[in-house]
């Protein structure tokens, strides 16, 4: 697979799709973003021209170089528009059967040389693989969020993923500027099983009123070097999507620091999500990722 430019599909509009379908609009590939509700493909395709235009704004990308990505970006809520993809990276809703089902309508869709990508960072990215009748081309692929900003991709393979798949991944994620690391198809991987427990330990402390969440998310960076405090970074997670994760870590793992504390069960019934409603830890103007 030639990844100088490629038909890539991202399947899921939400925070973490939008995400990754900016990264490889901007990387020169011709991508298509799917989702099965308008509305939410919608609001998916608006996140990333909003994105772009918002990088011109600040200085940081060229006009000609925003127009470019969203003249090679298009949405569709039907499967059938993705035959031509040569990479197909899945972040649809952390659902172990949804995303087997997914991957099995594609095979009698796309060619059999086209790469799945599963960007899970939760479940098993064997078990993904097994509603696919080819598990030898599927990948687990976890862009850090926001995957537009964070360079880090973690890689793991399933335990039939072929050699080819693996090597054609990095190449593949090589050809976006992104920084891989490679790590077992174990639950949380390498960031969230360190990220998750620390975040609710910042929640928690937040609860028991150890200090304010702007002076802890001022100690953050300026003691330990993080870009962002774990409120700011919480915010445009999404508190819902950090609910999910903690919740399935806590469910394969059954350890105690990955349950989510009583205040994000809280925030997500209050719909206070963060930077996506307008309104989570802190409150926004503006919905819409920084660009860069």
């Amino acid at each position: 697979m030639s990844t100088k430019s490629t038909t890539v599909a991202v399947l899921g509009a939400g925070t973490m799709g939008s995400g990754i379908a900016t990264v490889m609009a901007r990387a020169g590939h011709r991508t298509i973003l799917y989702d099965i509700d308008e509305a939410n493909l919608e609001r998916g395709l608006a996140t990333v021209r909003g994105f772009l235009d918002k990088s011109v704004r600040l200085g940081k990308l060229d006009a000609g170089a925003a127009q470019t990505a969203k003249d090679a970006l298009r949405g569709t809520t039907e499967l059938t528009d993705l035959a031509p993809c040569g990479v197909v990276v899945e972040a649809v809703f952390e659902d172990l059967a949804l995303k087997k089902d997914t991957f099995g309508r594609l095979d009698d869709i796309v060619a059999e040389s086209t790469l799945f990508h599963t960007n899970t960072s939760t479940l098993s990215v064997t078990g993904i693989a097994a509603g696919s009748r080819r598990p030898e081309r599927v990948v687990g692929t976890h862009y850090c969020n926001p995957a537009p900003l964070m360079k880090l991709v973690e890689v793991a393979d399933g335990r039939h993923t072929a050699a080819w798949a693996h090597r054609a991944t990095l190449d593949f994620l090589a050809s976006l500027g992104k920084t891989t690391v490679v790590t077992k198809d174990r639950p949380g991987f390498i960031v969230n099983r360190f990220l998750i427990p620390w975040e609710n330990s910042c929640i928690r402390a937040l609860e028991a009123g150890w200090a304010t969440k702007e002076a802890i998310d001022a100690a953050v960076p300026g003691a330990l070097g993080h870009p962002m405090g774990p409120f700011r970074l919480l915010d445009i997670v999404g508190m819902d999507i950090h609910q999910q994760v903690a919740t399935r870590l806590y469910e394969q793992l059954r350890d105690d620091r990955f349950f989510p504390p009583p205040m994000v069960e809280r925030m997500v019934a209050a719909g206070d999500l963060g930077r996506k409603t307008g309104r989570g830890f802190y409150t926004y103007d503006d919905t819409r990722l920084f660009g860069s």
